[in-house]
This record gives structure tokens, C-alpha cells and sequence, in this order.
């Protein structure tokens, strides 16, 4: 096979390449990408996010095509399946030895030493394939399609939520935001906490999340708001992508309530550590979550995030897809090999 398509970050925009294959180390497969999402964090890449050079984008659903380096049972075993791919590759991939005190603890997603898929030194998603370590593969069944399966890695992101705090101690919770990875949180609370509750700036996002079950409030988003803002909760989760986010969190989560931190994004956030003191919270950071309790989302039906879908474009159109991704309203953009 000659070279192949992918878009690499250049002067703040994507740029079309022809390049080689992924060369394989043992143990690792070459996934052909089936299809790709954008993500708000491809958008920060693009503003300087991690200062990262290279392909980006890190949810994808895919084909094996090959696997490297392990018995012909195995390989047998794995080229055709199609996969989602856990994006973190740890120590024990790379071949390190010995292996650093996070993975040895088994908190491989923090491993000092990682790379993380069109994030941090790893070529992502926005191209015809890439390459992971069969460890961070997970198969995906015939009866969840491609167009929830490229949801996994966020959907895993979501559950994480429930995997930092007990959802049993909540008889409600609210989510601040109303973008792609705020529709995931609620309705992965929702499968856990009898009433969640959506903040939000943009009608049409939040009458999606109401199809879905989720209640919802129309919210102006600045500072001036928030002591009009009465509400308050136990549990709150801040997914709104901005830095005047967490200061909103703060006010709305009651005395020993617990704020969980979602948002990622290039550049500082106006801080104020005064309540987190006073109000005695307990301020959690999350990031990613297990696949294998995504997959089992998707397969029962629980979630289903496909409406959360607007347009998917062929993956020779990525650049104007993540300007489509930027316009307001627009959920989630798919790229398609």
C-alpha cells in the first residue's frame, strides 16, 4: 500500500499530507478509520492546546488491518474486527522497563510517560489509519453501529463520573453546559440519578437534551447571572468548555457539595479559591473513563447519542468540517473514510 491521507496541525490549521503507513511496533495493529469525531479539544488543539504538531483527533471507530509481532491466532483473531481505541498509551506499550509507578498502581491513563492519541506525541484520528496497542482496543458488537460507536471515548469520559462518586447519595444533579460532552454527562447520570438537570445557553441544544429525558434551564452564562441563579446542587458538573465555568460551578453547588471538572481548554480561568473554603467542596477533575462500560451502554440501549449527530463529511473535507464544528449549534461533526 502507498501512502495515505491524513491532516496535520499547521499554523492553527489542518493540513492535507500524503504519508506512509504507521509502522508498527509488536503488539500494536494498524486501524483503518471508519469514521472520526470532532472534538472540542481538536478545536483547542487548533489554538494551541498542548502545543501539539501532528495529526490530531482521538474518537474514532475503525478496522483492523493489521496486527504486528504476536502469534497467527491472535493476529487471527483481531484484523477485520472493528474497534474503538483507548487513547492513553502506557509504558507497557512502548516496552519500558520497569514500568512507571502510576501503571504499577494501574492508572495506566496517567502513565508518566504516556502518549496520548492526537493529543500528546501520538498521530490521532484524522487520517485513513493509525496505530494503537492491541491493549487499548476493545471490539465493538454487530449490534452497535458505527455512528455510536464514535462516541465511545466520550461516552467513557461521561461514566468516569460515576466511577469518582457515589450517584447513590443524589437524589438530583445538575450538568453546566449544553455541548456534546455536556448531553453525554447527563444522560449517563440520568442512568444513575433520578433528576438531572441542564444549564445552558442555546435553546435548540437544550431541547435535544429534553427529548432525551433531561430536564432543562436557559441560562445567559456570565458573571452578572449568577446571583440571580437560586438553584442548588449536591452533585454538579461543569462541561461548559469555558474558563468563567468553574466560578458558576462554585455558586451553584451546595455547603459539602461536589463539583466534577470537565472542561479542558487552551489558555488560564479566572480562579477564586475562597468558596471552595467556605462552602467546604470537593472539587473532582475527570477526564477519561472505561470503554467497556460505554460499550455496555450503547449495547443495552440505555444511551443512545446519535441524535446528538448534525453532519459528517468525508475525511477529505476535514478542514471545512471543523469550521462547520465551530458554528453555532452545530453538535457532533463526523469525518468519514
Amino acid at each position: 500500500m502507498g501512502d495515505v491521507l491524513a491532516f496535520l496541525v499547521a499554523n492553527k490549521k489542518l493540513r492535507p499530507i500524503e504519508k506512509p503507513l504507521p509502522k508498527l511496533r509488536p503488539g500494536w495493529a494498524l486501524v483503518r478509520v471508519r469514521l472520526a469525531g470532532i472534538c472540542n479539544t481538536d478545536v483547542e488543539i487548533l489554538r494551541g492546546y498542548h502545543a501539539f504538531r501532528g495529526t490530531p483527533g482521538h474518537e474514532f471507530v475503525g478496522e483492523v488491518a493489521d496486527v504486528h509481532g504476536v502469534s497467527r491466532s491472535l493476529k487471527k483473531k483481531w484484523v477485520g474486527k472493528r474497534v474503538v481505541g483507548e487513547i492513553n498509551v502506557s509504558c507497557s506499550a512502548y516496552g519500558y522497563r520497569p514500568a512507571c509507578d502510576f501503571c504499577r498502581r494501574g492508572l495506566k491513563a496517567h502513565c508518566a510517560r504516556r502518549t496520548v492519541l492526537g493529543i500528546v506525541n501520538h498521530e490521532g484520528a484524522f487520517a485513513e489509519y493509525l496505530a494503537l496497542p492491541l491493549e487499548n482496543l476493545h471490539g465493538v458488537r454487530d449490534s452497535v453501529s458505527d455512528e455510536q460507536a464514535v462516541f465511545v471515548e466520550p461516552l467513557a469520559a461521561a461514566c468516569e463520573i460515576l466511577e469518582q462518586v457515589n450517584a447513590k447519595q443524589f437524589r438530583e444533579a445538575a450538568v453546566l453546559g449544553d455541548g456534546k460532552l455536556a448531553h453525554l454527562i447527563a444522560l449517563v447520570l440520568r442512568t444513575a440519578i433520578p433528576r438531572v438537570v441542564m444549564y445552558g445557553k442555546h435553546e435548540k441544544k437544550l431541547a435535544l437534551a429534553r427529548r432525551s429525558g433531561i430536564k432543562t434551564k436557559k441560562v445567559r452564562g456570565d458573571a452578572s447571572e449568577l446571583k440571580h441563579i437560586k438553584e442548588s446542587y449536591g452533585l454538579l458538573v461543569e462541561a461548559t468548555g469555558s474558563p468563567t465555568g468553574f466560578a458558576a460551578a462554585q455558586h451553584m453547588t451546595e455547603p459539602r457539595g461536589t463539583v466534577v471538572l470537565k472542561s479542558t481548554f487552551h489558555g488560564a480561568a479566572p480562579i477564586e479559591t475562597w468558596p471552595i473554603v467556605v462552602k467546604e467542596l470537593n472539587v473532582v477533575g475527570s477526564r477519561c473513563g472505561p470503554f467497556a462500560k460505554a460499550l455496555s451502554l450503547l449495547r443495552s440501549g440505555k444511551v443512545d447519542p446519535t441524535p446528538l449527530i448534525t453532519r459528517t463529511f468525508p475525511m477529505s473535507e476535514a478542514p471545512s468540517a471543523v469550521r462547520f464544528a465551530q458554528e453555532s449549534g452545530v453538535m457532533k461533526v463526523l469525518l468519514s473514510s
